[in-house]
Order: structure tokens, then C-alpha cells, then sequence
């Protein structure tokens, strides 16, 4: 079964998704599942650097009430799911291109799973920038990644394509939000569904693959 997890990286309902997902195919631990991460840019206007946080959230929300209501709740279901979100260590909102980057380049190594983690920790626990390609390469560095070869990657407009054309796949498949569950590329699933759902979906797929081996 192949699984595309379409998703941003300052997506907080992203992360709660993913280990969401994680919790239900420990579940099912006689799946054969191949678990792609494909990237989606949320803000792919935002500057190279990013905006202030406050700024952006003025902007998206219309101002900080609203922003710490939905704040609230995304914390409330992270916690149930093992993460301690910290939005007030956040002080920019990035432009998560290179990011994205990053997770293609750990999966060559098989690390990707490890780098999509490591990046939400960094951005939504730690509050560190992750459009900054310093900080991009040394969270890579303790992946096991080369740090100089990963930031020199990133310096460069290697692979800059690929993840734009990803992101292009994702809304001409009708993915307009995220996070997005794409199972054996036939049956999708939005938002940060709990694992109860996430399993009848699995489910569901496994029968209509062992129906096709038998028939």
C-alpha cells in the first residue's frame, strides 16, 4: 500500500496528523506500507526569509485573539499525541521551500520520516527558524546528513523544481488544504483525522487489494 502524506512543514494540524497516522498503522503492523511525504506550500509567496510572526498572524487572523483560540485547540490535540506545541517561541513564520528540501534530501539516506519529525520539533517545540538554511543544515546534521554538503544543497537551486512540481501535482489533484492522506493514489482523506478513521481507511484498501490478487 503507498501512502502519500501531503503536508506543510508550518502546518501545526499537519504534525498532530502524522502522528496520528504513525499511531494507526502501528495498528495494522502487517501492513505493507510505503509512506511518501509530499510537500505543499502553504505561503509560497512569502519571502525568502520569511515574515514576523506577529505580522503574519495579524494577517491570516485578523489579529492575536483569534490566533491563540486556534492555538489552543491545535495544542489540546497535540498533547494527546505526544507534542508540546510552544507558539510563543515562534518568532518568524518561514517560507518552507527549502524545508521541504531538506526531506528530500534525507530520503536518499531513508531518513525522511526522521527529517519531517525533526523539522516540526525544531519549528513548533523549539521555535527555531526553519527557512534559515544554517539551521535546515545542522537540524540534518543530526540526521546523520553532511552538514556542508546538505547546506551547500540548499545554497544551491538543485532539486528547487522537483518540490515545485510536487506541490503543482498536489492541487491538480484537487488538494486544496492539509494535511492530505492519498492512499494507492485512488482513495483520499483530508485533515488530521484520529486513528479509528484513519484504520477503516487503511482497511478498506487492504480489502480492495486482496480482492484484485484473488480475482
Amino acid at each position: 500500500m503507498r501512502i502519500e502524506y501531503v503536508f506543510d512543514t508550518v502546518c501545526p494540524w499537519c504534525y498532530v496528523g502524522k502522528r496520528r497516522l504513525e499511531r494507526a498503522l502501528r495498528q495494522r503492523p502487517d501492513s505493507r506500507v510505503t509512506l511518501l511525504w509530499r510537500p505543499f506550500l502553504l505561503n509560497p509567496d512569502l519571502p525568502t526569509e520569511g515574515v514576523d510572526r506577529r505580522i503574519y498572524l495579524d494577517r491570516k487572523f485578523g489579529g492575536p485573539a483569534r490566533a491563540q483560540r486556534i492555538h489552543a485547540a491545535v495544542a489540546t490535540a497535540g498533547l494527546a499525541e505526544g507534542i508540546t506545541f510552544a507558539f510563543d517561541r515562534i518568532g518568524r513564520t518561514p517560507n518552507t521551500l527549502n524545508a521541504h528540501r531538506v526531506i528530500r534530501y534525507a530520503t536518499a539516506i531513508g531518513r525522511d520520516a526522521e527529517a519531517v519529525e525533526a523539522i516540526y520539533a525544531a519549528y513548533f517545540c523549539e521555535g527555531r527558524d526553519i527557512g534559515d538554511i544554517a539551521v535546515l543544515a545542522e537540524i540534518g546534521a543530526g540526521l546523520g546528513l553532511d552538514r556542508k554538503a546538505l547546506y551547500d544543497h540548499l545554497a544551491s537551486e538543485t532539486d528547487l523544481a522537483a518540490v515545485l512540481a510536487d506541490n503543482a501535482r498536489a492541487h491538480r489533484l484537487g488538494v486544496n488544504g492539509v494535511p492530505c492522506l492519498i492512499l494507492d493514489g485512488q482513495y483520499a482523506l483530508a485533515g488530521a483525522q484520529e486513528p479509528d478513521i484513519l484504520l477503516r481507511l487503511i482497511d478498506i484498501v487492504r480489502e480492495a487489494e486482496a480482492e484484485a490478487t484473488f480475482s
